[in-house]
């Protein structure tokens, strides 16, 4: 069976994200996937960048389908590296840049949460208060 969270969950990690989204003024969209990267639940705020709903969407594919943040893959995607190229496979949908984080309990992923509408440390900000939710929604 594969992992996921419930979708009230996921609605509620989002709204966390988005609060915080706020605080720091960058209009985000923030997607919730299960442990295979599909998509659970996804919202765009207001003035967030249309392109944004599919990076947000691609952070948590990538997250959940490599198991580790998005950020970690930048240095060894780069020309020379291990894995120069990756963000070209798979359709195009591996993002290599901050916002994408594997949403683990118990040591196990059930999910993943891709933040996008900033810059990489931004949406990476935000994506941390989702985990913050999710964990606190866990506990």
């Amino acid at each position: 069976m594969v992992a996921t969270i419930p979708l009230e969950q996921a609605t509620e990690i989002i709204e966390a994200a988005e609060q915080h989204a706020e605080e720091i003024g960058v209009p985000s969209v923030i997607a919730v996937s299960n442990s295979e990267g599909n998509l659970i639940a996804q919202h765009r705020m207001d003035s967030a960048w249309l392109p944004s709903v599919t990076i947000s969407r691609n952070k948590a594919y990538t997250a959940a389908g490599l198991k580790m943040p998005t950020h970690e893959l930048a240095d060894v995607a780069q020309p020379g590296e291990t894995l120069y190229g990756l963000q070209t496979v798979d359709e195009g949908r591996i993002v290599i840049f901050g916002g994408g984080f594997p949403l683990e309990n118990d040591g196990e992923i059930v999910g993943a949460v891709g933040s996008s509408g900033g810059m990489p440390d931004e949406d990476v900000e935000i994506a941390e208060a989702a985990i913050e939710k999710f964990q606190e929604l866990a506990e």
